[in-house]
C-alpha cells in the first residue's frame, strides 16, 4: 500500500489499523534459555505475517492487537514481581488476552491445587509452607505416609527448584526458607507417566502421554523426558472435564495435566 508524502498525519492510523487485524505471541525473558526459538520458528510458519513475536517483559503498548497469547511467556518464575506487575497493567488497559487475565493470575500460583480440591476435585496431597524448613519435610512426611516426596515452588515452570527428596536429604539451599509445595511421590510418574489433556473452546482436541527419563521422576525434556500422542483412559477425561467445570473463568484454551493414583 503506498501513501502520499503529503498526508503523513494518516501514517498512526494506517499503523493501528495493520496492528489491528495482528496478534501478538509473548516470548519468554532474555535469561530464558535459547531453545524456544525453535517454538516460535513453527508459530511463525504457521501464522506467518498475522503475528508478531514480543517479550512479555519488554512488550510495550498491546492496546492495538487483535488478540494476545501468553504462549510462550516462560521465565515468569524467575521475575515474579514484574509478571505479576505487567497482568495488572494489561488487565487495566483491556488488552486482548484469549484467555482472560484473571485465570493467568489465578493459574500463576499453584496455591490454586487447595482451590481445586475445596470444589470436590482429587489432586496430589499438597502442603503449602510459605517458609521451607526440614521440620516441613517430617510433618509431611507423617500426614501422607510417604517417605519420598517432592518439593517444587508455588511459581514454578519446567521443574525449576523441583526436587525429589528421600528421609535422610536436607532441604536444597536454593528453596530453604522458600514458598513450596510439598507432596508425596507419586509411583506412577515412573510406571506410567504424566497424562496432559488438550481443549479448545471446551471440546477435547487430543492428549499426549509425558514419561521421565529412566531414574528420574521430571517429565520435561530437557531432563531427559519425552511425550507421545494418547488415547486417554476414561477416568482421565472425567476428571480434566470435571476441572474445566469449576474454573473461575472458562479459558478458551486449557491444559490440564494429572497422575493416575
Amino acid at each position: 500500500m503506498l501513501v502520499s508524502s503529503r498526508n503523513l498525519s494518516a501514517w498512526p492510523r494506517l499503523c493501528k489499523m495493520t496492528i489491528m487485524t495482528k496478534i501478538c505471541i509473548l516470548t519468554p525473558t532474555p535469561d530464558f534459555p535459547e531453545r524456544w526459538q525453535e517454538e516460535a520458528d513453527r508459530l511463525a510458519a504457521l501464522f506467518g505475517d498475522l503475528a508478531d513475536f514480543r517479550c512479555w517483559m519488554e512488550a510495550g503498548d498491546l492496546t492495538g492487537y487483535r488478540l494476545v497469547l501468553p504462549l510462550m511467556a516462560w521465565g515468569y518464575q524467575r521475575h515474579t514481581v514484574q509478571w505479576f506487575k505487567a497482568l495488572d497493567s494489561w488487565e487495566a488497559q483491556r488488552v486482548p488476552f484469549a484467555n482472560a487475565i484473571s485465570l493467568i493470575r489465578w493459574n500463576t500460583d499453584k496455591g490454586y491445587l487447595p482451590d481445586l480440591e475445596m470444589a470436590g476435585i482429587p489432586i496430589v496431597p499438597t502442603r503449602i509452607t510459605p517458609c521451607l524448613h526440614s521440620d516441613d519435610l517430617s510433618a509431611a512426611r507423617a500426614a501422607f505416609g510417604a517417605d519420598m516426596l517432592v518439593i517444587k515452588p508455588a511459581i514454578s515452570g519446567g521443574a525449576e527448584d523441583t526436587y525429589r527428596l528421600g528421609p535422610n536429604d536436607p532441604v536444597p539451599f536454593s528453596v530453604l526458607e522458600k514458598d513450596m509445595l510439598i507432596q508425596p511421590m507419586m509411583d506412577a510418574i515412573a510406571e506410567v507417566g504424566e497424562f496432559s489433556l488438550f481443549y479448545f473452546a471446551g471440546q477435547f482436541s487430543h492428549a499426549i502421554l509425558k514419561r521421565p527419563a529412566k531414574g528420574d521422576f521430571r517429565v520435561q525434556e530437557q531432563f531427559g523426558g519425552a511425550e507421545a500422542p494418547v488415547a486417554p483412559p476414561a477416568p482421565a477425561i472425567a476428571l480434566a472435564t470435571a476441572v474445566l467445570g469449576v474454573l473461575p473463568v472458562q479459558p478458551l484454551y486449557a491444559r490440564v495435566d494429572m497422575v493416575q493414583d
